[in-house]
């Protein structure tokens, strides 16, 4: 391997982490390159992300930061302009990171002009990236477009550029595969990359399957809505619910349907074209995988896979990323580490977090971590997957809108301050706690699981107090961390690392 070995980071948008497991989905899913991948790499089974939607995530992904530090919380809020990342820190060891894709970043109008383009949408840049291709879903797609009108294809303007070619859910998209959204990036990335000198990072960001959901034939019918399995149900009903449904209905994962009904036929119908996507991407990730080996750059590369945040496909009547379900915040994370090849094909069981990954790539790289970042290295279970995982993990949601409310704040009567939640995990159980006046919620995983609200029931206190004191901890070791621990005094500026 070349003394600085090549980094290659992909994140999938909206991909579930029981896609690539044991169970009902698993079963179904057709993802022979992401599992060729786990059997050459180390996998980590209960990987959370910290934050939901896109851009909080994706914000935490790439500056280890919890959100609560970050405050980047909605798609829309504004990143502090000098908040170090992934990109800032690996530019310090000479490299030059090339973004293929987006990192949804809303720009701080602290440091831009007020009519300056780029505060006209969330969707931009993440400092320290080299922008290689322009890929934006609402806001910057010109490149695929142009490329697109050069194979003789001309689409109506976002969102309609993703309705079907005709009546169904399940018509084909109005492109084919070989010119899809997908297949477009991975192809830029291939160019670009091909020429690229020894030593080079990039970060790949696919946007399927996150929706709209529309497929190019065959992945718009490559599962049969018959064989999907059934989403998961429960008796847990909550204030925070009532509105999650109504803004999240299925009519929402697809354009031009409006009127969709709520059925157990359109639930599987809307699997059926989430797999088909998933498929897509994986199909995708093959071709990347199968241009580091035939360059010879397989065993150069450090390659990580993981994705934003999840996705509910209709399980407990939800859809979307915005609940505090696992299946919104569980996602995949694969790291192939070449030097390790002992290690791999196996599985780390203990819990990870989204802001582990850029910590561990830095450590990995042999490069400062700054201490703005909350995360850990997880160096030691890439070479003990036996390694103690956290003892909890947490994820947080903002479901409030300081200037427009939210279906939440009108139904509810919150204040945007309140409307937002923090879930802290253990092995065996899953607290839920608002910032608002509403009722906390229990699950005991091992028992009901997420259908069942053990907070009311008798015995459920101490758990309840032993979870809250946790969480309470939790928060007050991860503070804010850019001067944490640095000192002004007679010697000037020290800095320690206890």
């Amino acid at each position: 391997m070349p003394t600085r070995p090549n980094v290659l980071l992909i994140v999938i948008d909206q991909f579930r982490a029981d896609l690539l497991r044991d169970g009902p989905l698993g079963a179904v899913a057709q993802l022979p390159n992401l599992r060729a991948l786990m059997r050459e790499a180390v996998s980590f089974d209960n990987h959370f992300s910290v934050v939901a939607p896109c851009g909080p995530s994706r914000v935490s992904l790439l500056t280890g930061q919890y959100a609560m530090n970050h405050r980047a919380v909605r798609n829309g809020t504004p990143l502090r302009h000098d908040t170090p990342n992934l990109a800032t820190a690996t530019r310090t060891a000479g490299y030059a990171p090339q973004l293929f894709g987006y990192t949804d970043t809303a720009q701080d109008p602290r440091v831009l002009e007020p009519d300056d383009p780029r505060l006209a949408s969330y969707e931009e840049l993440m400092h320290g990236f080299d922008e290689a291709v322009r890929m934006r879903m609402e806001s910057g797609d010109a490149a695929w477009r142009a490329h697109l009108q050069a194979q003789g294809i001309t689409l109506p303007d976002y969102p309609d550029t993703y309705r079907p070619a005709g009546d169904r859910i399940d018509d084909p998209a109005q492109y084919p595969a070989e010119h899809s959204d997908t297949a477009f990036l991975t192809d830029c990335f291939l160019e670009r990359m091909g020429t690229a000198e020894p030593g080079w990072f990039g970060l790949l960001t696919y946007i399927r399957p996150h929706p709209p959901l529309v497929a190019p034939d065959p992945y718009n019918r490559m599962y049969d809505p018959a064989r999907m399995p059934p989403p998961a149900t429960g008796a847990l009903e909550h204030p925070f619910l009532a509105p999650a449904r109504d803004k999240q209905a299925p009519s929402s994962m697809v354009v031009g349907f409006p009127d969709l009904e709520r059925s157990e036929a359109t639930t599987a119908a809307l699997r059926a074209l989430y797999l088909g996507l998933a498929s897509e991407v994986d199909h995708h990730i093959g071709r990347v995988m199968d241009w580091l080996k035939s360059s010879g750059q397989w065993d150069d590369t450090i390659l990580v896979v993981t994705a934003d945040h999840g996705e509910m496909l209709g399980d407990f009547g939800l859809w979307g990323k915005g609940t505090f379900h696992d299946a919104a915040f569980h996602v995949p994370l694969i790291i192939r580490d070449p030097v390790r090849p002992e290690m791999h094909g196996q599985a780390v069981a203990g819990m990870t977090e989204s802001i582990d990954v850029p910590v561990t790539l830095l450590d990995r790289l042999g490069i400062d971590v700054p201490h703005a970042m909350n995360g850990q290295s997880l160096l030691p279970h890439l070479a003990d997957t036996d390694t103690p995982g956290r003892a909890c993990a947490v994820s947080e949601y903002d479901f409030g809108n300081p200037v427009s409310p939210t279906a939440w704040m009108r139904h509810l009567g919150l204040a945007s301050n309140e409307a937002n939640f923090a879930v802290l995990r253990t092995r065996q159980h899953r607290l839920v706690q608002f910032a608002a006046e509403l009722p906390p919620i229990l699950f005991d995983m091992t028992g009901d699981g997420e259908g069942r609200d053990l907070s009311g029931e008798s015995g459920a206190e101490s758990i309840f107090l032993d979870l809250t004191r946790k969480m309470l901890c939790h928060r007050m070791r991860n503070p804010e961390g850019t001067f944490a621990r640095t000192m002004v005094g007679d010697g000037g500026v020290r800095t320690g690392n206890e």
